[in-house]
């Protein structure tokens, strides 16, 4: 059975690249995948593995193309338009996370300890690192890397292709803009708790020091607003992670259903 869809993707070489193409945008640009500790040799595996697991159910079946002209040299292109957009719409669900550490990192006082992330590979305070990571595991437990091989990857090769993808370019566009504006929402719901304790713990301690300016609390302002956020933070985990599971699983079912609409676009369904 293997030696047969081997013969068959000998056949149809340039297909099989196309749906490479699409593995390896999608894992450059998905979360963790695209991280610069994997080397750039194991992704480029990968993509081939699972190019080479999808093949035999791809919507290849009557593809005339040709390898040597510019078209191939598009739909190059549109394949890989394709898996960035699988990757960047998980991103925007795992810069949420990371958003809302850096809302609450200010009045925390850790908005200075900004290091590099090797995970979102930016800038970031050390709260959204924390969070980030939080994320990661979240998405490891929740079985992410399965759904965004079978419910992302797999399913696309199934559903869509560029012609679809330009067909249906209205909805894929609103769900990125969708997606990219409940990002801000979804980070304040997260950060809201310590954020707004935070505020309070700020309010109060100006009202101290006000009131009695002999004791001089806002010199004891920083450790006071650090330990208020850490036992927020220990205590609020349980809802920020069943927060983002929920993020991921709305996330996951909103790819499954841009699949149907285009599937519906163009008369065929998934």
């Amino acid at each position: 059975m293997d030696s047969g869809v081997i013969n068959e993707i000998l056949k149809a070489a340039p297909a099989f690249l196309l749906i490479a193409v699409r593995a390896l945008a999608m894992i450059e640009t998905a979360p963790l995948l695209s991280s610069e500790s994997i080397p750039q040799v194991a992704k480029i595996a990968l993509a081939g593995f699972a190019a080479y697991a999808a093949f035999p159910t791809a919507l290849v079946s009557g593809w005339e193309i040709n390898a040597y002209g510019l078209s191939f040299f598009f739909l190059v292109i549109g394949e890989a338009l394709i898996g960035i957009i699988l990757g960047f719409y998980l991103n925007i669900i795992f810069a949420a996370f990371a958003t809302a550490g850096q809302f609450f990192s200010l009045p925390m006082g850790f908005s200075a300890a900004q290091t590099f992330d090797a995970l979102s590979q930016v800038e970031n305070p050390m709260m959204g690192q924390y969070l980030n990571m939080v994320a990661m595991l979240v998405f490891i437990s929740l079985n992410g890397f399965r759904e965004l091989f079978l419910g992302g990857f797999w399913r696309s090769i199934q559903s869509i292709s560029i012609m679809s993808l330009v067909a249906g370019r209205e909805t894929v566009i609103a769900m990125l803009l969708k997606g990219l504006t409940g990002l801000f929402l979804d980070a304040m719901i997260i950060s809201l708790p310590i954020l707004g304790t935070l505020f309070l713990t700020s309010l109060t301690t100006g009202l101290i020091s006000k009131a009695a300016p002999q004791i001089n609390i806002l010199s004891e302002g920083f450790p006071i607003s650090i330990t208020v956020a850490f036992a927020l933070i220990l205590f609020t985990m349980p809802f920020m992670v069943d927060t983002f599971s929920r993020m991921i699983d709305a996330g996951f079912r909103n790819i499954a259903d841009l699949y149907t609409k285009i599937g519906v676009q163009i008369g065929g369904g998934s």
